[in-house]
């Protein structure tokens, strides 16, 4: 009986096969042509999947290379900036000290004359008035010597 349903289900198969105008030929050929297409998808997928990295990776190096020439132009201006102003800052000091130098090298010399020339007058006076009392004495005793 077994021989018999499946001699029967091949013959139907047949049958059906011829007039349904279903060819195994055609059925391996469409899933030959659906795996070709779809090997061509994947290949096409894989492509522009290698195109996408390349590029990804083609900007991060650009990116890279962009921050890295600002850094050192960054660097390399404040650098110099901290170089001019070190200098400006030296020469500023060193012109702060010469004129401090100068003044008060000046006001020493302006108080030395100052007190020489008091000193002189004060001298002169002192002199002027011992002279007077001087002769103002002699005078007095002249006077009280006379009287007498």
């Amino acid at each position: 009986m077994k021989k018999i349903v499946i001699t029967t289900t091949i013959m139907a198969t047949l049958i059906t096969s011829t007039y349904a105008d279903f060819s195994f030929g055609d059925m391996f050929k469409d899933m030959k042509d659906t795996a070709i297409s779809m090997s061509h998808d994947v290949k096409d997928s894989i492509v522009t999947m290698k195109d996408g990295v390349v590029e990804t990776t083609k900007s991060a190096e650009k990116s890279v290379t962009t921050v890295s020439t600002d850094m050192k132009d960054s660097t390399v201006k404040i650098s110099d900036d901290m170089k001019t102003m070190e200098l400006n800052t030296t020469k500023d000091i060193k012109t702060a000290t010469t004129e401090i130098s100068a003044d008060t090298k000046e006001a020493i010399q302006n108080t030395s004359r100052d007190l020489k020339d008091s000193s002189h007058v004060a001298s002169k006076e002192f002199k002027d008035s011992t002279t007077v009392i001087s002769n103002d004495t002699s005078k007095a005793v002249q006077t009280i010597s006379n009287n007498e």
